[in-house]
C-alpha cells in the first residue's frame, strides 16, 4: 500500500469513528431524554400537530389539513376542541413536511418526542460548527466550549428545543447551504435550501437573494438543483395528496386569526404605540425592504463565503425577521449567522474575552427578560425586540467596512462603496 493510500484509509477510519461516536452519543441522549423526561411529561406542543398530522395521513389516510385531523390534535393537547382564542394547533406546514416525519409516525410519542428533541439539540450544535467553519473562525477551546453551551441554552435555542420547533433544522439546513456554496458543492446547497422552505417565513427573502447571487455568479448547478428539488417536493406532495395546496392555503390564511403577535415592527407600531397603526408599520416595512434591495445590488459580484456575501445574507436574515407578518422568537435562531459574523469581527479587534462575556450576558439577559415578563405560559411582546433590532442597529452603526475585516473569510480587505 502506498503512503497516499494509507493516509486516505486512516482519514476514512477517523471519519467513520467520529460518525459512530456521534450516533452513539445521540442514542444515549435520546434514551436519557425518554427515560427522565418524555416518558413522564409529554410536550413539544409545537411539534405535535405536525407529527400527529403525518401519523394520521400515513396510518389512516386522513387529510392533515382536515377538520378531523385538527380535532384529533386538539383533543390530545387540550382534552377538548380548542376555543376560538386558543392556538388552533393546525398542521399548517407544506405537505412535504410529512416526508421528514415518516420514520417517526410508527413509534410511541414518548420516543418520538425524545428523538426529536435530541435531534434539535444536535442540530444546534452542528449548526455552530458549520457556521464557524463557513466563517473561517478558529475559536480557542475555552471560547468554543462557552459558545456550544450558549448555542443550546440561549433563550431562543432552548425554546426551540422545548416546544419542538422545526426552526432548529432550518438553521442547520441554511448554515449547511451557505457552507456548501463556499465549498462549491452546489448540488448539496440547492437541496438544503429547498428543505428550508418547510418554514418559509424564516427564509423567504433569502431565496430571492441567493437566486440573484446564483444568476450573477453563473452558478447554474445550484439554481438548477434548487429548482429541481422544489419541483420534486411539490410533485411528490401532489401525487400523495392531490388537494394539499388548497388545505395548506386555507390553514395559512386562518393562522393570523388566533396569533396575537406580528412582526417586531408590529410590536412597536401595534402594541407599544398603537396610535401609529398600520400605515406607519407598512412604511417601516417598505423602508427596510427598499434598503435591503438597494444593498442587494452588490450580490451578483461577490463570491460565496466572502465577508461581503456574508454581510448581505446576514442583513437579509435580519430584515426577514423584522418585516415578516407573523414570527416567533424561535425563528430568530437563523440570526445567529449574522450574530456570529459580528462577534468574529469583535473578537478580531478586542479579543476572545469580550466574546465569552457576550455569550454569558445574552443568556442571562434573554432568560431574565422572559422570566420577568412572562404571563402564565405566554411570552411578552418585548421578547421579540432585542435580537432583530439590536443586530439591525449594529449592522447600520458599524457598517460594512468595520464588519468586513482581514480576520474573516477573505484574505484581503474589501472596500465597499457607501
Amino acid at each position: 500500500m502506498s503512503s497516499s493510500q494509507g493516509i486516505v484509509t486512516t482519514t476514512f477510519k477517523k471519519k467513520l469513528a467520529a460518525i459512530a461516536g456521534i450516533l452513539l452519543l445521540f442514542a444515549l441522549v435520546t434514551i436519557g431524554v425518554q427515560t427522565q423526561f418524555t416518558s413522564k411529561t409529554p410536550g413539544a406542543n409545537d411539534f405535535y400537530p405536525r407529527w400527529k398530522g403525518a401519523q394520521l395521513f400515513f396510518q389512516e389516510g386522513i387529510d392533515p389539513y382536515s377538520e378531523e385531523a385538527t380535532l384529533a390534535i386538539q383533543q390530545t393537547l387540550y382534552g377538548r376542541p380548542a376555543t376560538p382564542e386558543e392556538d388552533q394547533a393546525l398542521f399548517v406546514y407544506p405537505f412535504y413536511t410529512v416526508l421528514t416525519l415518516f420514520p417517526l409516525v410508527w413509534l410511541p410519542y414518548s420516543w418520538v418526542q425524545a428523538i426529536w428533541l435530541s435531534a434539535l439539540i444536535f442540530s444546534l450544535g452542528a449548526s455552530l460548527f458549520i457556521i464557524l467553519d463557513y466563517l473561517g473562525w478558529k475559536m480557542s477551546l475555552p471560547t468554543m466550549a462557552v459558545a456550544l453551551i450558549w448555542m443550546i441554552v440561549m433563550y431562543n435555542s432552548s425554546r426551540t428545543v422545548i416546544i419542538g420547533q422545526y426552526a432548529g433544522l432550518i438553521l442547520l439546513w441554511l448554515a449547511g447551504c451557505l457552507w456548501a456554496l463556499r465549498q462549491k458543492r452546489d448540488g448539496l446547497a440547492g437541496i438544503l435550501l429547498a428543505l428550508t422552505t418547510i418554514k418559509p417565513q424564516m427564509i423567504f427573502l433569502v431565496i430571492p437573494a441567493l437566486a440573484i447571487w446564483g444568476i450573477g455568479q453563473k452558478r447554474w448547478r445550484f439554481a438548477g438543483i434548487f429548482a429541481g428539488s422544489m419541483l420534486a417536493l411539490v410533485a411528490v406532495s401532489f401525487l400523495m395528496h392531490p388537494s394539499w395546496l388548497q388545505g395548506f392555503i386555507h390553514q395559512l390564511t386562518s393562522y393570523p386569526s388566533y396569533t396575537d403577535i406580528g412582526s417586531p415592527l408590529w410590536v412597536i407600531t401595534g402594541y407599544y404605540f398603537p396610535q401609529l397603526g398600520k400605515p406607519v408599520e407598512w412604511g417601516f416595512i417598505l423602508l427596510c425592504l427598499g434598503y435591503l434591495f438597494y444593498q442587494w445590488r452588490r450580490l451578483p459580484a461577490v463570491s460565496a463565503g466572502s465577508a461581503e456575501f456574508t454581510y448581505l445574507i446576514g442583513l437579509t436574515l435580519i430584515i426577514t425577521n423584522l418585516v415578516v407578518i407573523r414570527t416567533a422568537t424561535t425563528n430568530y435562531i437563523v440570526m445567529y449567522i449574522p450574530l456570529l459574523f459580528l462577534l468574529q469581527s469583535v473578537e478580531s479587534r478586542y479579543g476572545s474575552l469580550w466574546t465569552i462575556l457576550f455569550f454569558v450576558v445574552t443568556v442571562i439577559g434573554t432568560w431574565g427578560l422572559f422570566l420577568y415578563t412572562v404571563a402564565g405560559i405566554w411570552e411578552h411582546p418585548i421578547n421579540y425586540l432585542p435580537l432583530p433590532f439590536g443586530l439591525m442597529f449594529i449592522f447600520l452603526l458599524w457598517g460594512k467596512k468595520r464588519l468586513i475585516s482581514k480576520t474573516q473569510t477573505e484574505k484581503e480587505h474589501v472596500v465597499i462603496p457607501s
